[in-house]
């Protein structure tokens, strides 16, 4: 089988994994192997914290092969604007969300693009909701390289002594993905500062990212802000913290109509900016909310100076700045 077809194939098996695996974990009470599911109940129950203790790295599965698959379906690149600092732990900005972020998962959560050798000394967390965690045998997966979004969780990264640690936060997350289409550069970011507060609080120095091509994976359904559809996805997000983007993409042998990402180059770039270094800031109050908003309008415009400065390099029109809902 050539590549592009069987790197097209990856993505039905990715998107279908947390499926697969409780379809497993349930199917094997109903056999005879019935007791590996109990086994690892156990196992679960007594394993349960380590999503929020740095999750369980392992390069053997961040080196597989099927991410390299994964990678050349786009393909995507992570592009080194700047050296990071081992001595030192940092909190990642990620943007945008797009509908399934792979530019996060593949470079931030796998070997394929050679994260390790371009920042030797730095091992990634990609941040994630804690519900991902509690799914069997799946959440054995993500921990190679995600970790539970709990604020403790994120702290004990932050802190980690030695440093070496990003926190990789994915900003605008599922409320994000609604506005996720070809073409589209509006970022949920004007009131999110809790990141800003962690970063604060932790000493750790902030890294925004940036990464290309990520909103033009999909189309999605017209769902304007006034539309009934987007008050119906607004009410279920808030209600189970999951957006529900109606979206297609391709099908594996033809272009027309599926729900295989369209082969659109993604490039994440991103760099600590001086104006961002990590100071920790001590006592809450006032001073704390004004340093957050300060520290909050500089990263913004960072982020802003981040995309103009590489806009071109990716087909980005140079009319097309940055938008903030």
């Amino acid at each position: 089988m050539s590549k592009r077809p069987l790197s097209s194939l990856v993505w039905p098996e990715h998107g279908v994994c947390m499926q697969i695996s409780l379809v497993v974990f349930i199917g094997l009470l109903f056999t005879r192997f019935w007791f590996f599911s109990i086994l690892y109940s156990i196992w679960w129950y007594l394993d349960r914290d380590k999503p929020q203790q740095g999750g369980r790295c392992s390069k053997a599965l961040q080196s597989w092969v099927m991410w390299k698959h994964m990678r050349d379906h786009f393909p995507i690149s992570l592009v080194k604007t700047a050296e990071l600092d081992p001595s030192r732990n940092y909190l990642a900005g990620f943007h945008p969300q797009g509908i399934m972020a792979p530019g996060a998962f593949v470079n931030l959560c796998t070997e394929s693009t050679s994260f390790s050798s371009l920042f030797p000394g730095i091992r990634p967390h990609l941040i994630m909701l804690p519900f991902w965690f509690r799914v069997p045998f799946f959440r054995e997966y993500l921990m190679m390289g995600g970790e539970s979004s709990q604020p403790w969780s994120i702290a004990h990264i932050l802190n980690r002594k030695g440093g070496g640690n990003p926190a990789a936060i994915i900003i605008g997350g599922a409320q994000e993905a609604l506005n996720a289409r070809p073409g589209a550069y509006t970022l949920l970011l004007r009131n999110r500062k809790g990141f800003i507060k962690l970063a604060l609080l932790h000493g750790a120095a902030l890294v925004p990212m940036f990464s290309f091509g990520e909103n033009d994976l999909f189309d999605q359904v017209e769902n304007s802000p006034s539309s009934w559809l987007r008050w119906i996805q607004d009410k279920l997000q808030k209600t189970t913290s999951f957006s529900f983007p109606l979206f297609h993409g391709r099908g594996i042998f033809q272009y027309s109509f599926g729900f295989i990402p369209y082969r659109q180059p993604i490039t994440t770039v991103g760099e600590p900016r001086p104006r961002l270094g990590g100071h920790r800031l001590q006592g809450k109050g006032p001073g704390l909310c004004e340093e957050v908003d300060q520290l909050h309008q500089r990263y913004i415009k960072e982020l802003c100076d981040l995309f103009e400065a590489h806009k071109l390099k990716y087909n980005v029109p140079i009319d097309q700045h940055l938008d903030f809902c």
